[in-house]
């Protein structure tokens, strides 16, 4: 009981709080980068508020951690916290995301002003044209870029292959890229109550930006995945 009420109370207190910063980022946004880079920063501080001293969750950091330098940043995706998380560690990434987020009215515009790679998983030619020229305007920025190849969020053990829009990304960006593996949904669950408890993000070593496409995605695949049980099973 005490759990539920916990999980109610986050709810409340940072979805509330949620509202008037999401309405008022496209009034950041008029302003400029950096105003709405500010902007979104206090929406991650009030998550990482909310969610360490109302909802009881730590985190845990394990490997190289963030690099002091642009990279391509390729993470395990099991639930909502890590979007948050993730972003705030990273300093400010572009990010990669399904295209229909994007289309949200105000947010959506809002987003894009941030700077989102919009993925149509439908994958026609002109969506991935369009995605590789905002990687490459991203890079030229010199700003991270954050992917969740399996391209949903799953349950902890499931292992999804990586989708194909990672290895286009990482042949345009020809960064460092870091896997993150992770262990959110045992906290977070996609569906269900969220609990106090440690989420563990394990940062991979970077993987250099030249690899053949089957060995980059084989050596992404299996270092996101490292946490899951069968991953230490086998």
């Amino acid at each position: 009981m005490i759990a539920r009420l916990r999980s109610w109370l986050f709810d409340a207190i940072f979805y509330g709080g949620s509202v008037p910063i999401v309405v008022t980022a496209p009034v950041s946004a008029l302003f400029g980068q950096a105003a709405l880079g500010w902007h979104v920063r206090m929406w991650l501080g009030w998550h990482r508020l909310c969610a360490r001293h109302v909802m009881g969750i730590r985190n845990r950091i394990t490997g190289s951690g963030p690099l002091d330098h642009p990279a391509l940043y390729v993470a395990k995706h099991q639930s909502f916290y890590e979007t948050f998380e993730l972003t705030r560690m990273l300093r400010d990434p572009v990010i990669v995301m399904k295209a229909e987020l994007a289309d949200i009215p105000f947010w959506g515009w809002a987003a894009k002003r941030y700077g989102v790679i919009a993925i149509d998983r439908a994958g026609s030619a002109t969506a991935l044209r369009q995605m590789l020229r905002a990687a490459a305007a991203a890079r030229a920025a010199g700003r991270p870029v954050l992917i969740f190849p399996e391209g949903t969020r799953v349950p902890p053990g499931e292992t999804p292959p990586v989708l194909a829009g990672f290895a286009a990304l990482y042949k345009v960006l020809a960064l460092p890229t870091v896997p993150i593996a992770l262990d959110s949904g045992h906290v977070w669950p996609r569906k269900g109550m969220k609990r106090a408890g440690v989420v563990t993000m394990a940062f991979g070593e970077p993987l250099p930006g030249a690899l053949p496409r089957a060995e980059a995605e084989a050596r992404i695949h299996a270092a996101i995945n490292a946490l899951e049980p069968q991953a230490r099973i086998g």
